[in-house]
């Protein structure tokens, strides 16, 4: 996990997995563990996607529930179409607090 943050007023943590991307890239690559966890923790899973649009620019986008089954034993990463990923992507629902 990249962040773990605490839902304000409920004490539930969610985990945000981060991942960063050149806009217009064929693929983004996820880690067996990455999807293991998200398929074990699916309400409280997020992949946050972060598009470079240029040096200066960038957007993040949320995918809740991002995977929808567990990849081959032996895999250590997967490589997902980006584009697909970005059109089933959302904004935040809510604001997150980091924890130190």
């Amino acid at each position: 996990m990249n962040i773990e943050s605490c839902i304000p007023g409920t004490g539930k943590l969610r985990f945000i997995e981060v991942k960063g991307r050149v806009s217009g890239a064929p693929t983004i690559t996820v880690t067996r563990n990455e999807i293991l966890c998200s398929l074990n923790k699916p309400e409280d899973f997020i992949l946050a996607i972060v598009e470079f649009l240029d040096a200066e620019t960038h957007k993040v986008h949320y995918l809740h529930q991002p995977f929808q089954r567990e990849p081959d034993f032996n895999a250590v990463t997967v490589d997902y179409d980006f584009a697909g990923f970005l059109v089933r992507a959302e904004g935040p629902r809510q604001t997150y607090r980091l924890l130190a």
